[in-house]
């Protein structure tokens, strides 16, 4: 056996690297196939598939190629072990899966499904790829446009009343999406972005607030900074944990935890500029129940498009978005449940539906749920418990015991919340996982919606 390690560039595999160890034998897994794997798993991983599904789609894949594949995911690269009838060897993928999108997710499991069924030879499936990974981002417009509405949607939620105050909400976010896609193209850094949008969220809502054009619960300031959570890299950590991927798992939910802290620090210091601080506590307001399942379908509209769906996928999230969102109502209001009890129930009915639907429709767990049930976050909480933080800091021995207490209040909202959504969301996708492995495993026919073109086919999918 050869322990050498040898450097192959591949034109659709720019960054994977092999190392091999072969005998003489009559098949062997050509470059071109394994180009196929690799680009296969880097669109898979990095859009936020989740990790089991990307490693049954690749090994499905070399399966449907005549050879064996085994996928070991890492934060930061995938490894994947190539066997046929010469023997072994390794590709060694960089690729972080930071990003989430459900176009081409959606579109890459297309491809190997075709792939499986002999549908599509191995240089098409790689023509296929190789469009697929030039999908262009949602538009400036459609993203900014659904930022803003998403944002006043949580308004709505929240308990913002004034209309002004809701426009502030929708301009701010929509500013802020348009600073984030601007700083996209400058910085590679996965934290600015977030930052710089919670900074304009904050100097906006201080100024708000002293143009007294803002509640007393700085929603405007708050709401813009909501739609910035990022609940997908959450969810698949939690996952990855549940199937003892540890170093996986924490690194995804490290990433996520650090961009949480990023929105909070954002937001702490753009209102720190205009001298304005969060509340330890507020008035909360009653929202009408068709106004509160409205708002809650127009959130998941617009975390639908920051994922990249689809728009004729959008009704399917949507319409279960609403139906939770009357839920947790039904089960705060009428059963007297608490929040994270009400946030419990809601997810383990919306993971049970969406597990099916997603494989159904190719398409990530993580993503698809969190749009589902974005209106449940606990946003408030978690960035008046940051205030709460920098008042005691600031304050030190002789900060008031009604502020410690509210920041171990809201502190245990929004953990109960948190784990409620986590833990109702994956339980079911785990349980179904587990005792209908077909859910999990099969190939199906992918839901493929818009438009690209390769030399041979098209697919409709923006």
């Amino acid at each position: 056996m050869s322990s050498s390690c040898v450097e192959q560039r591949h034109a659709s595999s720019t960054g994977a690297r092999s190392c091999s160890a072969t005998q003489p034998g009559e098949h062997v897994a050509s470059p071109g196939d394994s180009a196929l794997i690799s680009v296969s798993a880097r669109l898979l991983f990095a859009n936020g598939q989740t990790t089991a599904r990307t490693v049954a789609a690749v090994e499905q894949l070399a399966d449907g190629l005549g050879f064996r594949a085994t996928v070991v995911p890492h934060w930061g690269e995938l490894t994947i072990r190539i066997d046929d009838d010469t023997g072994s060897r390794y590709e060694i993928i960089a690729v972080e899966p930071v990003g989430v999108d459900m176009s081409k997710v959606a579109a890459t499991m297309s491809v190997i499904d075709e792939v499986c069924d002999g549908r599509l030879d191995a240089e098409a499936a790689r023509s296929a790829l190789e469009a697929i990974a030039r999908f262009p981002p949602v538009s400036v417009a459609r993203f900014a446009s659904m930022a803003a509405a998403g944002a006043a949607a949580l308004g709505v939620i929240f308990g913002a009343a004034h209309p002004l105050g809701l426009v502030l909400i929708a301009l701010s976010a929509g500013a802020g999406a348009c600073l984030r896609r601007w700083l996209a193209g400058m910085s590679r850094n996965a934290f600015v972005q977030p930052f710089s949008a919670a900074l304009l969220a904050g100097a906006i809502g201080a100024i708000a607030v002293r143009l007294q054009l803002s509640s007393v619960l700085r929603l405007v300031a708050v709401c813009p900074c909501m739609v910035l959570v990022p609940g997908p890299h959450l969810l698949n950590g939690t996952i990855d944990l549940a199937r003892a991927r540890i170093a996986l798992g924490a690194s995804r939910i490290g990433y996520a935890s650090l961009i949480t802290v990023m929105i909070c620090t954002g937001l702490l210091v753009g209102l720190s500029l205009g001298g304005v601080t969060l509340p330890e506590s507020g008035p909360s307001r009653a929202v009408p129940l068709g106004y509160d399942v409205i708002a809650a379908g127009v959130a998941v509209a617009a975390y639908g498009t920051f994922f990249a769906m689809p728009w004729r996928m959008l009704p399917i999230p949507i319409l279960i978005g609403m139906l939770a969102h009357a839920l947790r109502w039904a089960a705060i209001s009428l059963a007297g449940a608490s929040v994270a009890a009400g946030a419990f129930i809601v997810c383990l009915v919306v993971g049970t539906l969406m597990t099916p639907i997603a494989d159904r429709l190719r398409l990530p767990f993580a993503a698809l749920a969190f749009a589902s049930v974005v209106s449940l976050i606990p946003g408030v909480f978690l960035f008046r418990m940051a205030g709460g933080f920098v008042g005691l800091v600031a304050l030190g021995r002789t900060a008031s015991p009604d502020l410690l207490f509210g920041v171990i209040a809201d502190g245990t909202t929004v953990i109960l919340i948190i784990l409620a959504m986590t833990f109702g969301l994956i339980l079911p996708k785990m349980g179904i996982g587990h005792f209908y492995p077909g859910v999990r495993e099969a190939p199906g026919k992918a839901a493929v919606l818009g438009m690209f073109k390769t030399r041979r086919y098209r697919w409709r999918f923006r």
